[in-house]
Order: structure tokens, then C-alpha cells, then sequence
């Protein structure tokens, strides 16, 4: 649900889950020109999901839900779904929409807390390749002083 000020009381995704996604389209997009500005948006979208990732914490805060240890039968069973190729919601659906609110949350907690840990790998790969071979700008000054000599 949304407040008269716009704001979600209801349900904790929103704007953080969808910059997040942006930011992660944006910099593919870049990437082809600027390795800077994708590993900049891909920062960004990281950032996105702590947000994301706080909304879902304070859901559960307030409404004074469980949390679940990495090793609880239920976060084992998540794990699981997630781990099939391929998998989406389908493989969420039925056990997210017949199972109460906290179920639903510590799924999203889960996966958010999945989809972090593969942009920091991203993150740690962009940064060794822009370390080592530079960006636009720096392939433009080499192949520049190469056609000078």
C-alpha cells in the first residue's frame, strides 16, 4: 500500500528494487563505450539492493518476524529452489503465495542477499579489467600516441 505522501507501508519493495535492475541495464548498455560508468552504475545497483535489502530488514523488524539462521530448514529449502538452472519465480510461486508475509520477505532477503554477493563478484572482475586495461579514454590516448609515432 502507498501513503498519501507516496510512501510504501505495506510492502518494502519499490524504488530501491527498481533502480537496481536500471542501474544494472544502464551499465550494460555503457559498457560497450565506458567500462568507468558501467563499473560506476554497477556500484550503484549494489547500493541499491542494501537499500533494498534494509527496507526488507525493517518488514521484519516491525512486524517482529522470525528471522531464519543460514542453516533453518526453511532458508535450506530457498536455497534449493534457487539453485535449480533457470530458476525464477515460478519456482517461488506456490511456496511464497500459500505461506504467510514472512515467508515471502525472508525469500526476497535471501535472494537479495544472493544477487550481492554475485555483483560484488562483478564488481571485483570490473575493477581488475579497468586496472589493467584501462578505459575509453585510456585505449583513445594509446591508440592516439600509436598513430602519432
Amino acid at each position: 500500500m502507498v501513503s498519501a505522501e507516496g510512501r510504501s507501508y505495506d510492502r518494502p519493495e519499490g524504488a530501491a528494487a527498481r533502480s537496481e535492475k536500471q542501474n544494472i541495464l544502464e551499465g550494460s548498455k555503457a559498457s560497450g563505450t565506458s567500462k568507468e560508468m558501467k563499473l560506476k552504475l554497477t556500484n550503484v545497483a549494489r547500493a541499491s539492493l542494501e537499500e533494498l535489502l534494509a527496507d526488507y530488514d525493517d518488514f521484519s523488524r516491525v512486524r517482529q518476524l522470525a528471522i531464519w539462521a543460514k542453516d533453518a530448514k526453511e532458508a535450506g529449502f530457498v536455497r534449493r529452489l534457487d539453485e535449480k538452472p533457470g530458476a525464477g519465480y515460478g519456482e517461488f510461486r506456490a511456496f511464497v503465495e500459500t505461506s504467510p508475509g514472512e515467508v515471502g520477505a525472508k525469500i526476497a532477503l535471501g535472494l537479495i542477499h544472493e544477487a550481492n554477493d554475485l555483483l560484488d563478484r562483478q564488481i571485483r572482475g570490473l575493477e581488475q579489467d579497468f586496472r589493467q586495461n584501462g578505459g575509453i579514454r585510456n585505449r583513445m590516448s594509446r591508440n592516439r600516441r600509436s598513430f602519432q609515432r
